[in-house]
C-alpha cells in the first residue's frame, strides 16, 4: 500500500546496552499454533468459493461462500471475521445449520452446531448480505461526472482489515487461502478481479455472471473486485498480460504508467530470482481519494486513485510523473514483498512497506538516473526521524493487537525508517550480498508468511558476517542514534576522528540513551575515500583519508543524527559548497534539527542556507526553500518579526528563482521543473509579491492565453491564488471548481480552497466540506488542508461536527482523522482539547494519534519559545 501523506501530517513532521554482536539463531518456523490471531485457533481455511451480485443503485449486496476448512481439534463452533453482514443459512455437511452469533464489537461471527465437527476437512457454506460504502472499505463506490452525467464505480479495499466486510473469512495475513470468484454483473459493463475472466454467462435481463480464474494462494487482504464502465489497454511481458483500467476516455493518461509497468517486472523477475506467478497484472485508477493511501497492491490488481496513476497534460507535473512512476514500482515491489511472501500479522508489516518503500527506490534511480532520486531518501529519512524523536514513537516492529491499532502502524515508522533501514544494511553487506539473501529469503518462503527475523537469517547467510544484531538494534527498539564527531589534527594525509554514540531525542533529554550498534562512514571534503567503522558500545573512531572538513554518514546510509564539534562544523560550513548534493542534504537536516532541539545553534542551519551556492542541485534548494517556510511558520503571531524574516528569506530564494524562471526550457531535467514549481510556491507562502502578483496575472489570463496556465505549473500558480486569495478569488475558484467535469483538476481546485491563509475563507471551506458538493472521498482532505494553516480552527470545526465528519473518512482513519488535524497548533489549550476528545471518543487502545498530536504541539511550543529569539537577532544582524 502506498502510504498516503497529508499535508498538514508532513509540515508538521518536518519539525539500555545492546547485546555484544553476534549471530543470532535460526528463527522458529511460522505455523498456526504460533502466529498471533484475534480468533480462536483449531480451524484453517484453505479455499473460498464466493459468488455475489452487486446492486450499485442500491448500495448492497448479497453472497453465498463455501470455504474449505481443516479442522484440527473437534469443536461445535466455528468463528470468524464478519462485519456488517448480515447472515442467512449457515451449514456444514455432516453437523446441519448452524446458530449465528455477531458481535459487532469484535467484529466477529460464531456459528455454533448441534454436532460436534470432527477433525479433518469440512466445506462451511454461508449465504449473506453486505454494504456497499461510499468510503474505501470493504466493497466501495466512487461517483464520478462525466459529460454524459453521473457514473458510479465499484472496487474493493482491504486491507488492513476489512475483508470482512465483503466476506465472512479468517481475515488475518497468516491465513492463506486459493478464492474462486464469480460476480453477477451489469451487461456492457466491465469485471476486474486479481485473475483473469475465465468464462462469461448471460443471465438475460441485462446481467452477466463473470467467473474468473482460481487465485493462488494469499491473504484476504490481497483479494480484489472492481466494476464499471471501463476501457482496458494491455501489453505483454513475457507470459504476463501487464494491464491499464481506467474509467472511459481516459487510457491515454495512463500509458507512461503501462510503458513503466512492463520493464520494472522484467528487473524484478531478475532481481527476486523469482518470475512473477500470475498470468496478468492490472493497474486499474479510480477518481477520489482517500485519507489513508494513494494505491493498494492487491495482487494482479492493484488500485490507484487516478492521481497516483493518471497523467494529464492540462494539470499534471513533472514531479507527477515522478510519483506515478515510484507508485507503480512500490505497488508491482509489493507482488513479491506482501503478496507472495507475507508477514504472518501487522507486528511485522515494515516487511511489506519499509521494502516496498525500499525497492521502488532502487528500481526508479536503476531506470530514470536523470530524476536524481537517491536524494529523496534523505527526504524521506527526515519525515521518520521527525516522528522517532518524539516519545511517541514505536519500534519497526511493533506490537499490534487490534484493528485499530494495525491501521495506525501504516506511518513513517514502518515506511520511512524502514526504507532508512534496509538502505543502511544493504551499504553496510553490500548490493549483491543484499540481493542475494533477498532471494534465497523469497525462494525459502514463497506462498507462506514471515516474520523479520527469516530476512535477516537469509541476509546474514548471503553475507557471510551478523547483521541481526545491528538490525534488532534499528528494528526492536525505537529512536535515533546520535553521533557526536571530533575530528583530531590532520597527520601524514590523514585526520583521525573520535565518534561518541547517544541518543537524539525531542522530548526525552534526561534519559539514559538507548545503545545501537551503527555502521558510520566518513569522508574529508575534497577526497574520494570513504572510511568506514562499526560503533559498538557507545564509542568508536576512525581515520579519514585527507586533510579537509570531515563529513560524517558520508553518502547519507545511515540512520542517525551528526553532530559536529563547533570548530569542525565552521569549516564545514566553509566547504559546503564543494560537498555531495546528497551531503548537503544531510547536513543541513541535522543542523536544522539539532539547532530546533537546542543541541546546537538554530542559526547553524540558516548558514548552510546563507552558503549554499546559486547552482546547488535543484532538491538542495527545495530543501532550502523547506527550511525557510519553516522558519516562517515559527512566526505566526509575531507579524513584524515575520516581515523581517520574510524579506530576507525571499532575497535567499530569488536568485535560485531567477536561475530557473517562469518558462520550461527545451529539454531541461525533471528536478529543474520541480524546483520552478516550489520556488513559485514556497515564494507565494513567503507572500513574494512579484511572484503574488505574476501568478495572479497568469490565472486571470488562463481563460485566453493558453500560454499562460501550462500544466506543469497550474498546481503552483493555483496554490499561490489561493493561498493569497481574498473574497472574491475564492469566489471565483469555487465557480470554477463547481464548473469542473475532469476529477484531477476539479479535485485540486476544491483542495486550494481549503489553502487560503485568510481565516474566515478556511472556515467557509470547512463548511463546504460538509456540503454534498465535493466528493464524498474528497470532503476529508479539504478539511485536512485547511489545519495545515489553521490547526486550531480545523480541530474545533471536526470535534463539532464530529459524527458527520467521521463520516466522511475511511473507517481505518477515524481513530487517526480528528485527533490530527491539531498537530501544528501551538496553542497550549490544544493539548487539553485532544485528549478530552480521545478519552470521549476513542478506545484506550487506539489513542496513539491523539498522543502523537499532543507531543507534536508541546515540542512546538517550546522550540518557538526557545529558537525564535536565536533566529531574530540572526535575521537583523543579516540585515545590518
Amino acid at each position: 500500500m502506498r502510504r498516503l501523506l497529508s499535508t498538514a501530517a508532513v509540515a508538521a513532521l518536518v519539525l539500555a546496552a545492546s547485546p555484544a554482536l553476534a549471530a543470532s539463531a535460526a528463527p522458529p518456523a511460522v505455523t498456526a499454533a504460533t502466529v498471533t490471531t484475534q480468533l480462536p485457533r483449531g480451524v484453517v481455511p484453505t479455499h473460498y468459493d464466493l459468488a455475489f451480485t452487486p446492486d450499485a443503485d442500491k448500495l448492497t449486496f448479497t453472497a453465498s461462500v463455501k470455504i474449505d476448512i481443516e479442522v484440527t481439534a473437534p469443536t461445535r463452533s466455528i468463528t470468524l471475521q464478519a462485519a456488517d453482514l448480515t447472515f442467512g443459512k449457515v451449514a456444514l455437511a455432516g453437523a446441519g445449520q448452524a446458530k449465528v452469533s455477531v458481535d459487532a464489537k469484535a467484529q466477529t461471527a460464531t456459528f455454533t452446531f448441534a454436532k460436534p465437527i470432527a477433525k479433518g476437512a469440512h466445506v462451511l457454506a454461508i449465504d449473506y448480505s453486505g454494504k456497499i460504502y461510499k468510503q474505501a472499505a470493504g466493497l466501495f463506490a466512487l461517483d464520478y461526472d462525466t459529460d454524459q452525467g453521473k457514473k458510479r464505480a465499484l472496487y474493493t479495499q482491504f486491507e488492513n482489515s476489512d475483508a470482512r466486510r465483503f466476506i465472512p473469512s479468517w481475515d488475518e495475513p497468516f491465513f492463506k487461502a486459493t478464492y474462486d470468484v464469480r460476480a453477477t454483473v451489469p451487461t456492457g459493463q466491465m469485471a476486474v478481479g486479481n485473475m483473469p475472466v475465465a468464462k462469461r454467462r448471460d443471465l438475460g435481463g441485462g446481467r452477466t455472471e463473470v467467473t474468473f480464474a482460481t487465485s493462488p494462494k494469499m491473504s484476504t487482504y490481497l483479494l480484489f473486485f472492481g466494476l464499471g464502465e471501463f476501457d482496458r489497454a494491455t501489453t505483454k511481458v513475457g507470459d504476463v498480460e501487464m494491464g491499464v483500467i481506467t474509467k472511459k476516455g481516459d487510457l491515454a493518461k495512463a500509458d507512461f504508467a503501462l510503458k513503466s509497468a512492463g520493464p520494472i517486472l522484467q528487473w524484478y523477475n531478475d532481481y527476486f530470482g523469482a518470475p512473477y506467478p500470475l498470468p496478468k497484472l492490472d493497474h486499474i485508477a479510480a477518481p477520489g481519494q482517500s485519507q489513508f493511501f494513494s494505491a493498494m497492491e492487491n495482487w494482479g490488481a492493484i488500485f490507484y486513485f487516478e492521481y497516483a496513476l493518471l497523467e494529464d497534460p492540462a494539470i499534471s507535473t513533472p514531479k507527477d510523473r515522478e510519483n506515478i512512476y515510484t507508485t507503480v514500482a512500490h505497488e508491482m515491489a509489493h507482488q513479491w514483498f506482501g503478496d507472495l511472501v507475507t508477514m504472518s500479522w501487522w507486528d511485522d508489516l515494515w516487511l511489506n512497506e519499509g521494502f516496498a518503500s525500499w525497492m521502488e527506490s532502487r528500481a526508479t534511480e536503476h531506470f530514470h538516473p536523470e530524476w536524481n532520486t537517491q536524494l529523496n531518501a534523505v527526504n524521506n529519512r527526515e519525515y521518520a526521524m521527525g516522528l522517532d524523536s518524539l516519545s511517541t514513537t514505536h519500534p519497526v516492529v511493533q506490537h499490534v493487537e487490534t484493528v485499530d491499532q494495525a491501521s495506525q502502524a501504516f506511518d513513517g515508522i514502518t515506511y520511512e525508517k524502514g526504507e532508512a533501514v534496509i538502505r543502511m544494511l544493504e551499504a553496510y553487506v553490500g548490493h549483491d550480498a543484499w540481493r542475494g539473501g533477498v532471494r534465497a529469503y523469497i525462494k525459502a518462503h514463497a506462498h507462506g508468511a514471515t516474520t523479520t527475523d527469516d530476512l535477516w537469517k537469509e541476509v546474514e547467510a548471503a553475507a557471510g558476517q551478523p547483521i541481526t544484531a545491528i538490525a534488532h538494534d534499528f528494528t526492536l527498539q525505537p529512536g535515533i542514534p546520535l553521533i557526536t564527531v571530533e575530528p583530531g589534527a590532520c597527520a601524514g594525509g590523514k585526520t583521525p576522528v573520535s565518534l561518541v554514540q547517544g541518543e537524539f531525542s525531542r522530548d526525552r533529554p534526561s534519559k539514559t540513551p538507548l545503545v545501537w550498534r551503527v555502521p558510520v562512514s566518513a569522508q574529508a571534503a575534497g577526497s574520494s575515500m570513504v572510511a568506514k567503522t562499526l560503533v559498538v558500545g557507545g564509542k568508536g573512531a576512525l581515520s579519514v583519508e585527507g586533510c579537509g572538513p570531515v563529513v560524517v554518514n558520508a553518502g547519507q546510509a545511515g540512520y542517525f543524527r551528526v553532530l559536529y564539534a563547533p570548530k569542525a562544523f565552521t569549516a564545514l560550513t566553509a566547504s559546503f559548497a564543494r560537498l555531495p548534493a546528497i551531503d548537503q542534504l544531510g547536513v543541513i537536516g541535522d543542523a536544522w534539527a539539532l539547532g530546533l532541539n537546542g543541541q546546537q545553534a538554530a542559526t547553524d542551519a540558516l548558514d548552510l542556507v546563507q552558503a549554499t551556492p546559486v547552482d546547488a542541485d535543484p532538491q538542495v534548494w527545495s530543501k532550502v526553500a523547506g527550511v525557510l517556510t519553516e522558519v516562517d511558520g515559527l512566526y505566526a503571531r509575531d507579524p513584524a518579526e515575520r516581515a523581517a524574516f520574510r524579506k530576507l528569506a525571499i532575497a535567499r530564494l530569488e536568485p535560485a528563482f531567477q536561475r530557473v524562471g517562469w518558462t520550461a526550457r527545451p529539454g531541461e531535467a525533471s528536478p529543474v521543473a520541480t524546483l520552478r514549481a516550489t520556488l513559485i510556491e514556497k515564494l507565494g507562502a513567503l507572500g513574494d509579491p512579484a511572484v503574488v502578483a505574476e501568478a495572479r496575472r497568469r490565472y486571470a489570463a488562463d481563460k485566453t492565453d493558453p500560454a499562460a496556465v501550462p500544466g506543469a505549473l497550474r498546481k503552483a500558480i493555483l496554490a499561490v491564488v489561493a493561498r493569497q486569495a481574498d473574497a472574491a478569488a475564492w469566489e471565483a475558484l469555487h465557480v470554477q471548481a463547481a464548473a469542473e467535469k475532469t476529477p484531477l483538476i476539479r479535485d485540486e481546485l476544491y483542495i486550494q480552497l481549503a489553502s487560503a491563509e485568510d481565516e474566515a475563507l478556511a472556515a467557509k471551506a470547512l463548511d463546504l466540506a460538509l456540503t454534498s458538493e465535493p466528493s464524498e472521498t474528497l470532503s476529508s482532505n479539504m478539511i485536512s488542508r485547511v489545519a495545515a494553516l489553521h490547526p486550531d480552527l480545523a480541530f474545533d470545526f471536526a470535534v463539532a461536527h464530529k459524527d458527520a465528519v467521521n463520516g466522511k473518512v475511511d473507517m481505518a482513519s477515524r481513530t487517526k482523522f480528528i485527533p490530527g488535524l491539531a498537530r501544528r497548533s501551538a496553542d497550549p489549550a490544544m493539548i487539553g482539547k485532544v485528549r478530552a476528545y480521545a478519552a470521549a471518543n476513542l478506545p484506550e487502545g487506539s489513542r496513539g494519534e491523539a498522543e502523537k498530536s499532543v507531543a507534536s504541539i508541546t515540542d512546538r511550543i517550546k522550540t518557538r519559545k526557545a529558537v525564535t529569539p536565536q533566529i531574530t537577532a540572526w535575521v537583523a544582524k543579516a540585515a545590518g
